[in-house]
């Protein structure tokens, strides 16, 4: 893809409940909340589902099973081995201090087989921990959904992850984990900003079906404040839905050029392949019923 050579800022490198609830039933809903509304530093245990993978770089992850990660598959090139990865979930402060985390080693790593280069179709990825792990406070998963759900253009989303503050700056020490508000905007939308003050044909595609964006027109905040492979997450009905998985962006925050997320819908098929315990969620207005096991628990 000439994807690299055109944005060559690619994002990155790569109390308990009861174990027997299924994922479906806990997912999507956390124990620990906060009334911070703006981008800075989260609260450890506001977004459980949030994982670091590690490789010979830092990527972000969503935990959506016990032994089961969704990632970018950007994240793995020239590191696929499973050997060289671990997973890191209940972090909060990426060198500092984690009561709560866990540290996985990993089994397997699928890519999915539509993925050639970062820009293209596929850019997402499956991870398989040795273990499954026990969900907590601090470690929850994160509900899909199916194929047929629709994310409206404007809908205010959030952001993940261990990423960078503003364009080429890394956080400042312990890296304590970042959130950012962003509304998306669909994929066709989103192919015509980044064709503004662009060199591109606008007969040429640069923003497939198979992606999301989210950002603001003018710029301002991005998923710089995220890492590659993280969540891109949405909450409807109490429940938050991840919507795409950290890909790409030209920069970041700026105008025009919002970040770039691949549309966990359209792959449902592909990740029930390996995952088939998993449950996807229902479009908006039938999300009520898998609540259950979640009950009592303060948004």
């Amino acid at each position: 893809s000439g994807l690299r050579q055109l944005f060559p800022a690619i994002r990155g490198p790569c109390a308990a409940f009861s174990p027997s609830l299924a994922s479906s039933d806990v997912c999507g809903v956390p124990v620990i909340s906060s009334r911070i509304v703006g981008g800075d530093d989260s609260v450890y245990g506001k977004w459980p589902w949030q994982v670091a993978v590690i490789t010979d770089g830092l990527c972000g992850g969503s935990l959506i099973t016990e032994q089961w990660v969704l990632s970018a598959a950007h994240c793995f090139e020239g590191t696929s081995s499973p050997q060289d990865c671990t997973v890191s979930l209940g972090m909060y402060e990426l060198y500092g201090s984690n009561p709560h985390g866990v540290k996985v080693e990993v089994e397997q790593i699928i890519l999915n087989p539509q993925y050639v280069d970062t820009g293209d179709k596929g850019d997402i990825a499956l991870v398989k921990l040795k273990n499954p792990v026990t969900f907590t406070d601090y470690i929850l998963p994160i509900c899909l959904p199916e194929a047929s759900f629709t994310f409206s253009t404007g809908m205010e989303c959030w952001v993940t992850g261990w990423g960078t503050r503003a364009s080429g700056g890394d956080l400042p020490s312990p890296n304590t984990l970042q959130e950012v508000m962003t509304p998306l905007i669909d994929y066709e939308l989103c192919d015509q900003m980044y064709h503004i003050d662009s060199s591109i044909s606008s007969y040429t595609i640069i923003i497939q079906e198979e992606k999301i964006c989210a950002g603001y027109a003018e710029g301002g905040k991005d998923s710089c404040q995220g890492d590659s492979g993280g969540p891109l997450v949405c909450k409807m009905d109490g429940v938050w839905i991840q919507a795409g998985v950290v890909s790409w962006g030209e920069g970041c925050a700026q105008a025009n050029r919002p970040g770039v997320y691949t549309l966990v819908s359209a792959y449902e098929s592909w990740i029930k392949s390996y995952v088939p315990e998993v449950v996807f969620q229902q479009s908006h207005g039938n999300l009520l019923g898998f609540i259950q096991g979640a009950e009592g628990r303060e948004l």
